[in-house]
């Protein structure tokens, strides 16, 4: 939370007469981003709490076995999720810019999703069989159907959380979000934590046949079912009004501005989540040896919470208020501040992580740090600062109308994935992931500022942003080597302390002009 503070204390000022159009676009920015971001925190944070408790419970062999068939199968959740969906949520903010009737733009949304997502679940569903045996579970096809009904739940919510976004309702938002997730938490440890010794003291109940009949994967599947449906349940006023009305001219324009959403959706997708279907697959090993590589690497990803957080909570808020305003004669000033305030965030919870990964190693088992695990965590965080940047950066081609560059931009990006992957991961596996990741997101982040600085021009002061991400890596490396020479943990605390200082220093001699003009934090500045 505190890593939104100068973010939001720096939009909140009114100082500088000149600047104040453009502080009344950043300062509505920051309280919709506040409001997404305490709702992303909070929902996350709760969501990631089931991380230590299933880990910290299933660190046996099996146990992870289940815990890397439940990460392959949300990576091919995530892959479908495109395809459901194909950009209509993008689609509904630009037109709903561009003056299209809200009523009748919603009515046709919907009603596409809600055609398409019947259609495309019902192939899934009969092909459940395959899927089932291509993913190593063979014995149970059902689970596959109970993927199909969380893809189809969460994309009908889809249009209704977009409709949120865009009226401006993100208290709305935060209450379904956190909802939602709460009741993911409750029936997780139901199954996980409760069920086991109550089946032991029940053993010849139905529900203990129906309960031993399963696995873990099943009761994490059912767990986000149910919250997918609360989630949508509470968006019923929403939905409630929809009538299966179809516009078909307003349609076609939507699919031509959407359409190469699709792919850059899947490359993203690629990007993000193919390394934990292509590791168990290429890499050498048993099966369940695989499996539980694909545990481990799963495990240690989400130990980059922190940069994840804070990347999602803008991109809810930042998307609809970029299109907002690209009518503004100072979006690209505007644009470009918000850019230098991200990246500096963005450092913040890198050096956050990376340096005190001494103590933030406990949120997993020890069974989760073998194999050199724990070592993917300070590149899959540069990764996702690399994916952030890229994220704040790819405004150009969607206030511009040029999809085709975005789609062209992930194209590459998912090429780096794919190539780097089937090439190193049967020699160096996870860390063969991890490095393509970061490879790609760095190669997007770079084309994206070249190509759209020719197209819509801001004035990012590259220099010093490049500054700090070279500081940044330094100090990153510099513990490194503290680490190296000591095991003692209060030595270590100590540097990285040490270091996160220095880096608050140098944001604070280089940005004491605007933080002089912010409240809660000026008042600190001399």
């Amino acid at each position: 939370m505190n890593s939104f503070l100068p973010l939001v204390s720096y939009f909140w000022s009114s100082t500088a007469n000149n600047l104040q159009t453009e502080l009344a676009s950043l300062k509505k920015l920051a309280g919709q981003t506040l409001w997404y971001g305490l709702s992303n925190i909070a929902a996350k944070l709760l969501n990631q709490l089931l991380t230590p408790l299933i880990t910290y419970i299933l660190n046996k062999p099996a146990g992870m076995i289940d815990y890397g068939n439940f990460n392959m199968l949300f990576a091919g959740i995530s892959v479908a999720n495109i395809l459901y969906t194909y950009g209509m949520e993008t689609a509904y903010f630009r037109f709903s810019a561009t003056g299209t009737d809200q009523k009748k733009l919603f009515q046709t949304l919907f009603s596409s999703l809600l055609v398409s997502t019947i259609f495309l679940s019902a192939i899934l569903i009969y092909f459940n069989g395959p899927i089932s045996e291509f993913i190593g579970i063979s014995n149970h096809p059902e689970y596959i159907t109970w993927c199909v009904f969380i893809i189809a739940v969460d994309t009908l919510a889809a249009i209704p959380f977009a409709r949120l976004r865009q009226e401006e309702r993100p208290r709305k938002y935060a209450f379904t979000r956190v909802a939602g997730i709460i009741v993911n938490i409750i029936v997780t440890v139901y199954f996980i934590a409760y069920c086991p010794t109550h089946i032991i003291a029940n053993p010849n109940t139905a529900f203990a046949k129906w309960y031993t009949h399963n696995t873990n994967v099943g009761f994490l599947l059912l767990a986000n079912l149910a919250a997918s449906t609360v989630t949508f349940l509470l968006l019923y006023k929403e939905w409630i009004g929809f009538r299966f009305r179809f516009d078909k001219a307003l349609w076609k324009k939507v699919i031509a501005y959407s359409a190469p959403m699709i792919i850059v959706g899947l490359g993203g997708m690629v990007n993000e989540t193919m390394d934990r279907l292509m590791l168990p697959k290429i890499m050498p090993g048993t099966e369940e040896a695989k499996k539980i590589a694909v545990a481990i690497y799963a495990a240690n990803y989400k130990i980059a919470i922190f940069i994840t957080l804070f990347i999602t909570a803008f991109r809810m808020s930042a998307e609809p208020f970029f299109f907002s305003q690209t009518t503004e004669k100072n979006a690209p000033k505007t644009y470009a501040r918000v850019m230098k305030w991200f990246i500096i965030i963005l450092c913040f919870a890198f050096l956050f992580t990376a340096l005190y990964l001494d103590i933030w190693k406990y949120y997993i088992p020890e069974a989760y740090r073998q194999n050199g695990g724990l070592g993917v965590v300070p590149i899959l965080l540069a990764a996702n600062v690399a994916l952030g940047i890229y994220y704040n950066l790819s405004v150009w081609y969607k206030i511009t109308d040029r999809m085709y560059w975005g789609m062209i931009i992930t194209l590459i990006g998912a090429a780096i994935t794919l190539t780097l992957n089937f090439a190193f991961i049967p020699a160096y596996g996870m860390y063969a992931c991890a490095w393509a990741t970061l490879a790609a997101y760095a190669s997007m982040m770079v084309i994206s500022y070249l190509v759209g600085q020719k197209y819509f021009p801001v004035p990012y002061p590259t220099k010093k942003l490049i500054a700090y991400l070279t500081v940044m890596f330094a100090l990153f490396f510099a513990q490194k080597a503290v680490m190296h020479f000591t095991d003692y943990l209060a030595i270590r605390l100590v540097t990285a302390s040490f270091f996160m200082y220095l880096f608050m220093s140098l944001v604070k001699t280089a940005e004491r002009k605007e933080l002089k003009g912010m409240p809660f934090i000026g008042k600190f500045i001399k």
